[in-house]
């Protein structure tokens, strides 16, 4: 993995991280931008030492799932089955979605299939095969109506 690849998964990480705290507390944006460029990205945290992440990479993605949020929601909802709400997903993962949908539709300079991995992979820090399956299979069909 080169050091961009690592930098950037630090980045989609810490992105999943920063979106669940604006979900749930939300603070200021640039505040929070602030929070995570100053105490999270790189620093150790109770003998854990996060990765170093690239910041404009990382902000993108806060700023513009947070700016595209309705349009990556009614996205992400389109994909559940129809007895699915976004109300019903956790809370993790509907940010995991919102950041992988979100590169998606809006850098294509990032390939298909790095989009996808790359999220399933967060997907495995917070929970099992099945739940990262999904991610999958979400993302694979916003790529597919998205990116052709």
């Amino acid at each position: 993995m080169t050091k961009r690849s690592k930098t950037r998964s630090a980045a989609r990480l810490a992105a999943v991280q920063a979106l669940y705290q604006l979900d749930m507390e939300k603070p200021a944006l640039a505040r929070l931008l602030n929070e995570f460029h100053d105490h999270r990205l790189g620093a150790e945290i109770e003998d854990a030492q996060y990765e170093e992440a690239e910041v404009p990479f990382f902000d993108d993605l806060v700023s513009g799932v947070d700016a595209r949020r309705e349009e990556i929601d009614a996205l992400v909802e389109s994909k559940l089955g129809e007895q699915w709400k976004l109300s019903r997903l956790d809370k993790t993962m509907l940010q995991i979605l919102r950041c992988g949908v979100y590169e998606l539709i809006a850098r294509a300079d990032v390939p298909t299939k790095s989009v996808i991995t790359e999220y399933v992979d967060v997907a495995h820090a917070f929970f099992d095969d099945k739940d990262a399956k999904f991610v999958n299979g979400l993302l694979d069909a916003v790529a597919k109506e998205k990116r052709g």
